[in-house]
């Protein structure tokens, strides 16, 4: 039986956001992997004119391509391509989900309060001329319509009410250090998902982006431990 996975990047970003797991699991199976850029994201946002419409019908597009090569899909989303991912979960056979800090709950103020903070510092002591984190928050500050953000706001409510009825095997990814996703947001949706079969791993230094965390390669193995497991 082949095997395809889906892997569905964030609001504001690009499929570098989940390319390091795609990358492991290319290493790890003969599966075929698919990494879609939503419309108005990846290396130039450009997110103006485009709603969550675009991005669903892009994440059904590719869904619908990918199940045409392959006997079974997997689906990957990150932040809101998790709840991209809950959405095709709703529509289509899915054979196993993976959420990673998924958008279910988003923006904890306390944890990017603190994360300005550090690199504040950094660069008020000249340690770094400017963070990555910084430039990352700027350049995403700059290029980030407040209706874009709306549409961002539409996906969520779109999918929260069918949450019950979401059913596949699903493995929920959670840095406890998430700057944009409490990590409560992963015990709601471990609580609040229909499937019989729930997998929910934490990582302890992960912050948003968690295919970047110190400790990624430790659940990318706890994942696809869950991914290869037969039903």
């Amino acid at each position: 039986m082949t095997t395809g996975v889906l892997c569905i990047h964030g609001f504001t970003g690009g499929p570098y956001e989940v390319l390091p797991f795609a990358h492991y699991l290319r290493e790890k199976t003969d599966w075929t992997i698919a990494v879609p850029t939503l419309p108005g994201h990846g290396s130039t946002l450009q997110l103006k004119n485009w709603n969550a419409e675009n991005w669903l019908m892009e994440a059904e597009t590719a869904y619908r391509n990918l199940s045409r090569d392959v006997d079974r899909v997997i689906v990957v989303g990150f932040s809101m391509g998790g709840l991209i991912a809950l959405y095709l979960a709703m529509r289509y056979p899915v054979h196993k989900l993976v959420l990673l800090s998924a958008a279910a709950k988003y923006i904890s103020p306390a944890q990017m309060a603190q994360d300005m903070k550090e690199v504040a510092k950094d660069v008020f002591h000249g340690k770094v001329r400017e963070s990555s984190l910084l430039k990352q928050y700027r350049y995403k500050w700059a290029n980030t319509p407040l209706r874009a953000t709306m549409q961002f706001l539409r996906v969520a409510k779109l999918v929260r009410p069918y949450y019950a009825q979401i059913n596949p095997p699903v493995c929920i990814v959670q840095g406890k250090l998430d700057g944009i996703v409490p990590f409560t947001s992963a015990h709601y949706l471990f609580e609040q998902l229909g499937s019989t079969e729930k997998k929910l791993i934490f990582s302890e230094t992960g912050k948003h982006h968690i295919c970047y965390s110190d400790d990624c390669e430790d659940w990318f193995a706890s994942v696809f431990s869950f991914l290869e497991k037969e039903n």
